[in-house]
């Protein structure tokens, strides 16, 4: 009986050589670019730091956001832009006094654009700042024109919640979703 295992293994041998070789059949040579991995191609331009971050926001990645972000101020300064993705991320991460912080700071810096508007009364919203939050979601709808969805629904929502504030009944839940660039719209979970 142990004369037969060697021959097993000598034909389990030759099996294995014959597929490597059938799978490989001009060697290396004929690979494209050979074994390794792809190099990077320094011709291309780089993304953004904010696109990528507002990607990472899209995808619900919000530690990974505020990394981005804090590497495009980095290379671009504390624009707007990035002052209000670093607030949205924060405010994803529940750190709505660092997100606060941030969106005012936006808003002070282009007291035009509704987006951080927008983001600001959605983090008063969660605060329970009924009153500035109404303010802050009128601004921000009469600077966009009425034209965002999110921010009209976000006025709504804040208008009922200060017209009824002590409508326990049925006691509401809310979460934040993200809504275009960087909009953020609070909506009842189910």
């Amino acid at each position: 009986m142990k004369t037969g295992t060697p021959i097993k293994s000598t034909l389990l041998a030759i099996v294995a050589i014959a597929t490597v070789a059938s799978c490989t059949s001009g060697g290396l040579d004929d690979l494209p670019d050979g074994p390794f991995p792809p190099g990077v191609d320094h011709k291309q331009d780089a993304v953004s730091g904010v696109e990528v971050g507002q990607r990472l926001l899209n995808a619900g990645e919000y530690e990974l956001a505020l990394d981005a972000f804090t590497r495009a101020a980095l290379d671009q300064g504390m624009t707007t832009e990035i002052l209000t993705g670093l607030g949205t991320a924060n405010l994803g991460l529940g750190r709505l006094g660092q997100s606060e912080e941030m969106l005012r700071r936006a808003v002070e810096e282009a007291p035009d654009w509704p987006e951080a508007w927008n983001n600001l009364g959605v983090v008063l919203m969660e605060r329970g700042e009924l009153a500035e939050a109404t303010g802050i979601f009128r601004k921000a709808y009469a600077l966009d024109n009425g034209q965002s969805d999110s921010i009209r629904d976000n006025l709504r929502i804040a208008l009922a919640k200060s017209e009824n504030p002590d409508n326990n009944a049925g006691q509401q839940q809310y979460k934040l979703v993200q809504r275009g660039q960087g909009e953020f719209q609070i909506r009842k979970t189910p």
